[in-house]
């Protein structure tokens, strides 16, 4: 009997669609031969956005000495680093990982772990055109993340800072770390003429996104996130990487570390699939439409 033990840095268990990614992940497993309470045994803690229970369940998972661990998010792979240096960890959903200190490079990884990054500057910035291009009056647009959570996005603002001219429009970092703050941000957004919001994706602000696709809805904000979650949630937007893609591949990484490769053997790998989802309902309620170019080109649209 294998322990593979998952540490998800976002949601709850409780939450569909984050359990569709487990169930992905371990789908592939079964089909290469591990089938759970026969050779294989699961143990799985969901940190909801928070740091410190991200950090107390990957003491947790260390100490039950798993054969490897599934780490998603930047959180869970940045708390399971600091818990042990030796066992395999296979990381998804997570920015540029070389400067993040995670790996040594994407061929050659080094140490003890590997994975799957998600966004970078490029694709964030795509997301910002898309946005303007179906609310092109955008003047401004609030970049809305936990610091705590994600601190790497501050390095992600300069970057886009210096391309904004680009996009026509200035980013407004919204730092937030409660769901008092995040009201507060959308308070100080909205009162900003010609105002939009981009949500980039996180483990807190995605425990909280109904909330955030219920203020961005009231305040009739025009919103571009970096989960699919927030458009199912009724959220305007999203381009992004296909995620249940992702956690299907990080399947075979996990088989291939429990028939006996190391991870520093493995290269990261970078996202295949990208995906633009429309949520028609919430584009209408902000007085919005979407242009013929856009809507030929998105891979799911939501009536």
């Amino acid at each position: 009997m294998r322990l593979v033990g998952v540490l998800m840095a976002g949601s709850d268990g409780h939450d569909q669609i984050a359990q569709a990614r487990v169930a992905a992940f371990r789908d592939v497993l079964q089909g290469l031969g591990w089938a759970a309470g026969r050779n294989v045994r699961f143990e799985i803690r969901w940190a909801a956005g928070d740091i410190e229970r991200a950090r107390t369940f990957s003491a947790e998972l260390v100490a039950l000495a798993p054969d490897v661990i599934l780490a998603s998010g930047t959180t869970a792979i940045a708390t399971l680093k600091q818990a042990t240096s030796s066992i395999p960890l296979v990381f998804v959903i997570v920015n540029d990982p070389v400067a993040q200190g995670f790996v040594s490079s994407v061929a050659h990884p080094g140490g003890n772990i590997t994975g799957f990054s998600y966004m970078d500057y490029s694709v964030i910035g795509k997301a910002l055109q898309l946005l303007k291009q179906v609310a092109p009056k955008l003047s401004r647009v609030g970049f809305m993340f936990n610091p705590d959570a994600y601190p790497y996005y501050e390095v992600y603002l300069k970057s886009l800072d210096e391309h904004h001219q680009e996009y026509g429009s200035d980013l407004v970092p919204l730092r937030v770390r409660s769901e008092a703050e995040i009201k507060q941000a959308f308070d100080s957004l909205a009162a900003m003429p010609d105002a939009g919001l981009m949500v980039p994706p996180e483990p807190f602000t995605s425990s909280h996104r109904k909330l955030i696709v219920e203020l961005a809805a009231q305040y009739r904000l025009p919103a571009s996130y970096g989960l699919r979650d927030y458009v199912t949630d009724g959220g305007m937007m999203c381009y992004a990487p296909n995620i249940l893609d992702i956690y299907e591949r990080s399947g075979a990484y996990i088989d291939r570390v429990l028939k006996g490769a190391k991870p520093s053997e493995l290269p990261v790998q970078a996202p295949t699939r990208f995906e633009l989802s429309i949520n028609l309902k919430a584009v209408k309620a902000a007085g919005l439409s979407i242009p013929p170019a856009i809507l030929a080109i998105a891979d799911d649209v939501i009536e």
